[in-house]
């Protein structure tokens, strides 16, 4: 029997390492003829990859092309533009990633920066002087009966969505595939009702991956389509909103503020007047983070190895030809 060869390549934020433990359900999911080969440098990835079958992780578009036997390419992180490219899309391939699995703490990361905001939190820390109390008693809102539109509808849209109903706001969404509505939330329309979303929002939160539909998808046009006291949150990708506009927007008011875990640029630089905008939270592209991330990657990375080798569909699929 031919040996199954995966090449896992570690990622600092993500999947830094693999323990005993973990090597062992891997291998244990793949067979025992698989073997398991850890790459951290390019160079050694060049290498491991002419022959591997298997790749968990992320390799950059140029070493990908290096494969030559690789049947199932399991990308580290939700979003799989940075790896999506014509030689990728045009092979047989299959790709998966960590979409709908990172919502979790993305969401709870997208209320942190929306609860910063409405409760003056970002203000306290900046300034820590009690000769605040009063104004940022003044500019305080609470969230409960507001309406929060979701763009995008999918793993993360939909974990936004169930705390928004705890917090007692009203939920819509929009999304460009035909998805099932979730339970308490109010509608599900396609995207080309984005401009009726905005219009009663009071919250809108960007989950949607990054796109060529979806670059620079947030310019003046939509901001001027939102509530001037509309507070805007990100925490996907910052290229979907065009970021010298969004700076036009709150100079101009036609937005209150915004909580952005993504920027555009990114990073963004020191300096940039997004840092210390009295309306605005910034966070250096952090929502990622969970201690439990690895562990939801490796358990579905290893189902899908059983997956394959019984010839089953295999979770987290991507649609390499539309992105996500």
């Amino acid at each position: 029997m031919t040996t199954l060869k995966i090449l896992f390549t570690p990622i600092s934020t993500l999947v830094p390492m693999l323990t005993p433990d973990q090597n062992a359900q891997i291998l244990a999911a793949a067979g025992k003829d698989a073997v398991l080969v850890e790459a951290k440098t390019a160079e050694r990835q060049r290498e491991e990859i002419v022959d591997a079958d298997v790749l968990f992780g992320r390799v950059t578009p140029e070493i990908f092309t290096l494969a030559k036997r690789l049947r199932y390419y399991h990308c580290l992180g939700a979003g799989v533009d940075s790896i999506i490219r014509p030689e990728l899309v045009e092979s047989d391939v299959i790709l998966a990633s960590e979409k709908g699995e990172v919502g979790i703490h993305l969401a709870e990361h997208a209320f942190a920066l929306l609860l910063g905001l409405t409760r003056g939190v970002h203000t306290a820390l900046r300034d820590p002087d009690f000769r605040l109390r009063e104004p940022i008693r003044k500019e305080q809102r609470e969230l409960w009966e507001q309406t929060m539109g979701i763009v995008g509808f999918g793993g993360t849209g939909r974990a936004v969505a169930r705390r928004a109903l705890g917090f007692g706001m009203r939920v819509v969404a929009v999304d460009v595939e035909d998805v099932p509505r979730e339970p308490g939330v109010e509608a599900v329309w396609k995207t080309d009702r984005l401009h009726d979303l905005l219009a009663i929002s009071d919250v809108v939160v960007i989950a949607l991956p990054l796109t060529k539909a979806t670059h620079h998808l947030f310019t003046r046009d939509l901001f001027r389509r939102m509530q001037r006291h509309a507070i805007l949150v990100n925490v996907t990708r910052g290229e979907i909103i065009y970021g010298d506009d969004l700076m036009s927007a709150l100079e101009d008011g036609l937005i209150w503020g915004a909580g952005l875990d993504v920027t555009d640029p990114e990073p963004l630089p020191a300096g940039h007047p997004l840092w210390r905008h009295p309306r605005v939270i910034v966070t250096p592209h952090t929502a990622g983070g969970s201690p439990r991330r690895a562990g939801r990657a490796i358990a579905t990375f290893c189902e899908n190895l059983r997956r394959l080798a019984d010839g089953r569909p295999l979770l987290a699929l991507v649609d390499k030809r539309k992105g996500y």
